[in-house]
């Protein structure tokens, strides 16, 4: 037998999951334009940075200096990258900055950022450490769990990453690194955003 103050109880009830129901939306919300709001006072995102080759040694230091008294400079894989294809392979900034896939100011920036650490690294007697950085593999290799292999190209890899082997369809996929290169923080080798450099 139902008392009299059901109706009540009903109403109570129907009243506060319907205020609940705002409150989420109203987080909702928030949580949204509080991404977009951090997104715009942030900049844009960074573009990945083309890179076609990871030097497969990737420590050097000075002679008869023991590692514990030895300082290291962190040069990022796009900044050696950049050394490069500027300093080696002789290239003109313009056509360096497009084999990287960033404007020609961001590759100066980059390339003034790896000379300035390299020419620390040999006046000061510390060593050199390569690793790290905001690139991709101008094509990445991939092979899944059945042993097949197959190539991705840089524009696929940063717009629609592999989520599946083309031949057998399976997900079970993952990159194969270069030389020299190991799973850093953000995972496969790109993402891979060094801490501060010394």
């Amino acid at each position: 037998m139902h008392s009299e103050s059901d109706p009540e109880r009903l109403k109570t009830l129907t009243n506060a999951i319907n205020y609940i129901i705002i409150v989420m939306s109203i987080c909702s919300i928030f949580i949204i334009y509080g991404h977009m709001l951090k997104e715009l006072l942030m900049g844009r995102p960074q573009l990945w940075r083309k890179v076609s080759y990871v030097p497969s040694i990737d420590y050097f230091k000075p002679a008869g200096v023991p590692l514990v008294n030895l300082q290291e400079v962190h040069l990022l894989v796009e900044e050696a990258e950049a050394i490069r294809l500027k300093d080696l392979e002789g290239l003109e900034q313009e056509d360096c900055a497009l084999k990287m896939n960033v404007s020609r100011s961001t590759f100066s920036r980059i390339l003034d950022s790896a000379r300035h650490k390299i020419a620390d690294a040999l006046l000061n007697g510390k060593a050199i450490r390569i690793g790290g950085g905001n690139f991709e593999m101008s094509a990445r290799r991939y092979r899944c769990v059945s042993g097949h292999e197959w190539d991705v190209p840089f524009e696929s890899l940063i717009t629609a990453p592999p989520e599946l082997c083309p031949k057998c369809e399976t997900q079970s996929i993952m990159p194969i690194l270069p030389p020299g290169m190991g799973w850093g923080r953000g995972g496969q080798g790109r993402r891979r955003r060094a801490g501060r450099n010394r």
